[in-house]
């Protein structure tokens, strides 16, 4: 008897549970899908922004003329630099400092708080602030100027390409350390502390202890961080955009996703910036199949 009121009641639960995840399914379809098929679709068109003419199919033509495009392998290459430049950087300074903070109490605590304090400002404030200090006479060039006992080097941050590109990356990961600093400490407090004593009874070094015990265990972390730092990088565009606007050159930090919004609103060119819009997704996404390949391995057992 009871099992037939639980085989009825479940239908019922399912119907709510749908009711409640409505709201959210159609946001995200109006908001994520309707976009990427709205792009795909006007890949295949020319179509000026802000004419009233119609859109005129052309098939491929627009992905031929982007792939053919100088300017279109510069943003690669620009992009690949800064995602290489940033990423590593990222999850490795940010495991290395959650290793320090967690089981320190309150001073891991605040410790935390400094860290991802960042991490809450918009990427335009942050670029702002980065802007003050890379001034010839700001904090940047006075701590480069200590450290290889030298005064008054100007090493223009903003103006020359290879430090312009430096920058950037500076920038995003100052932002961006905190924030992946919380994932790896919420990941490290999930390890059982009697692992760890364990270890210390059995004489275990403490890079045993990490290459044996917490980095197998914090492996989904580590493909979260991974995956999240990844996306982050290759969807730059708010400090590179900031940073052209105030004079830097542009060549260095032309990456795609600011390619996309030059070409979509200066050039006014849709089709052709739904192209790269389609090739970043693609990418984005054969990347994240990829990590999630190479990541692969049984659940995680404590």
């Amino acid at each position: 008897m009871k099992t037939s009121k639980a085989r009825g009641l479940e239908p019922k639960l399912a119907r709510w549970g749908l009711l409640f995840v409505t709201p959210a399914i159609v946001f995200f379809a109006v908001f994520s899908f309707y976009p990427i098929i709205n792009a795909f679709v006007m890949s295949f068109y020319r179509k000026n922004m802000i004419s009233l003419v119609p859109p005129v199919f052309i098939g491929l033509a627009n992905y031929v003329t982007v792939l053919a495009s100088p300017g279109f392998w510069n943003s690669v290459r620009a992009t690949v630099l800064f995602t290489l430049g940033t990423f590593v950087p990222l999850v490795l300074v940010s495991l290395f400092l959650a290793s320090l903070i967690t089981g320190r109490g309150r001073g891991g605590r605040a410790w935390q708080l400094v860290f991802y304090s960042p991490a809450i400002l918009s990427s335009a404030v942050a670029a702002l602030i980065w802007m003050i200090i890379f001034q010839p006479t700001g904090i940047a060039n006075q701590l480069l100027n200590a450290a290889f006992f030298q005064k008054g080097v100007d090493w223009r941050w903003l103006s020359n390409g290879t430090m312009v590109r430096v920058s950037t990356m500076v920038v995003y990961f100052w932002k961006y350390v905190g924030y992946f600093t919380i994932l790896f400490i919420t990941g490290l407090t999930k390890i059982p502390s009697g692992l760890y004593e364990s270890a210390k009874i059995d004489g275990a070094s403490r890079i045993k202890v990490f290459t044996g015990i917490t980095l197998p265990l914090l492996k989904p972390t580590t493909m979260l961080v991974s995956i999240m730092a990844m996306l982050q990088c290759l969807k730059t565009f708010s400090t590179q955009y900031l940073f052209i606007q105030s004079g830097a050159p542009r060549s260095p930090i032309d990456v795609i996703t600011l390619n996309i919004y030059t070409q979509a609103m200066r050039d006014y060119n849709v089709g052709r910036a739904s192209v790269m819009s389609i090739l970043l997704f693609v990418t984005m996404l054969v990347l994240t199949v990829i990590q999630f390949r190479v990541s692969k391995s049984d659940e995680v057992t404590y």
